[in-house]
């Protein structure tokens, strides 16, 4: 499937309002690191706050780190310009956005997704203090609704990856839209548009293995399929090593579970016809960011492990208790609990929730930050300092 998306100079696009702001972590509460957990030999500590509504993370080659969010509609620009772990500035550099979840870096500029088009701003690190125009890349792109939010990056083929949800919780949504529930990829100018994978309900983040350079990525369960306060379906890490797959959405969940409907038509054997997941996650984590962790401070067990913020769900029973809320590892190539386990832990207490991970990020030194979008906040997770 090919779709042709010429670009434009944005005339009605929100023009950016930078906003510094000298020592984030003195401008509001702090939030309370002290009640995480890592395994032994790790550190967390807060490297930037407050970002209120931090979603997205991409770094740029000269240090800049760019932060998507979504109800706060601003794209923020982050520096630790003296090195030391620590954010010493932050500047919005634009407001006013549909949702602009989505960041990536490609030759200097700045692509942001918001929900129905993705806009470039050009030579963006010469012009911090003053952003330029944005450049309407690629437009017309249906509005996922709850699942709007677009969360996008190059891969190693140099296109520009970023799905679009599903509209609805659940509903059948091919024969109208096909774009719907899928990963895209365009070339960098936004002239060639394609599907990759299908039957995607909500993905939130994805991530290339560094040997392979094969796509992996979390997806969304629906909700409401029980009423034993939503106990199924999982969540789920997918493996799509090349295009044109389909991984069951709206007609069978977590690889082995067919729709019961009525909202859409499931046949019997519909879990045969799709890709199953590589690992099912739990319950309704909501897992969002997920990164390989490419670096060398951690550990060598930790090499090429994934690493995956689980926002945590939203509509279980005080009974059930929440699930989520935390940073986990899989490994689909282990067998057992070493195949999924907690990493960071702390952010729900007395079955609340203070804060809500949402991406990860591993940095040049080989640390690794997490994005909170709860408490306006980034974390970072060091080893053996």
């Amino acid at each position: 499937m090919a779709l042709a998306a010429a670009a434009a100079t944005a005339q009605d696009a929100p023009r950016p309002e930078p906003t510094a702001v000298a020592r984030p972590t003195e401008a509001a509460k702090a939030p309370p690191i002290e009640k995480l957990k890592l395994p032994a030999g790790f550190k967390v500590s807060v490297f930037a706050h407050p970002v209120p509504n931090a979603r997205s993370l991409v770094l740029s080659s000269k240090g800049t780190l760019f932060v998507g969010s979504r109800g706060a509609r601003k794209v923020y620009a982050v520096r630790d310009s003296n090195g030391d772990g620590t954010a010493d500035s932050i500047l919005t550099i634009a407001s006013g956005l549909n949702s602009p979840n989505g960041v990536a870096v490609k030759d200097g500029a700045l692509y942001v997704g918001e929900k129905t088009r993705i806009i470039r701003y050009d030579g963006i690190e010469e012009a911090l203090e003053k952003p330029p125009a944005p450049v309407v890349v690629s437009e017309g792109h249906p509005d996922g609704k709850q699942h709007g939010h677009k969360h996008m990056r190059f891969g190693p083929d140099g296109w520009l990856y970023f799905g679009i949800g599903a509209p609805c919780n659940i509903c059948d949504h091919e024969k109208d839209e096909p774009r719907f529930a899928s990963i895209m990829r365009m070339t960098a100018d936004g002239k060639t548009l394609e599907l990759y994978a299908s039957g995607v309900r909500n993905t939130v983040g994805f991530d290339w293995h560094p040997q392979t350079k094969e796509l992996w990525f979390t997806d969304n369960g629906r909700d409401w399929l029980t009423d034993e306060y939503n106990k199924i379906p999982a969540d789920e890490l997918n493996h799509a090593p090349k295009k044109g797959m389909h991984f069951g959405y709206p007609f069978c969940h977590q690889g082995d579970l067919a729709d019961p409907g009525p909202e859409v038509t499931a046949a019997k054997d519909a879990c045969s016809r799709y890709t199953p997941p590589a690992v099912k996650l739990d319950p309704h984590v909501a897992a969002l960011g997920m990164k390989f962790y490419t670096g060398e401070m951690f550990p060598a067990e930790y090499r090429n492990v994934i690493f995956i913020a689980e926002h945590g769900s939203w509509n279980r029973s005080p009974e059930a208790g929440h699930t989520g809320h935390r940073v986990v590892m899989a490994r689909p190539d282990k067998e057992g609990a070493a195949r999924y386990e907690p990493f960071l832990t702390g952010f729900l207490e007395n079955n609340q929730a203070w804060g809500r991970p949402v991406d990860t990020l591993v940095m040049p030194d080989g640390s690794m930050l997490v994005s909170d979008d709860k408490a306006g906040a980034i974390y970072r997770i060091t080893y053996g300092k």
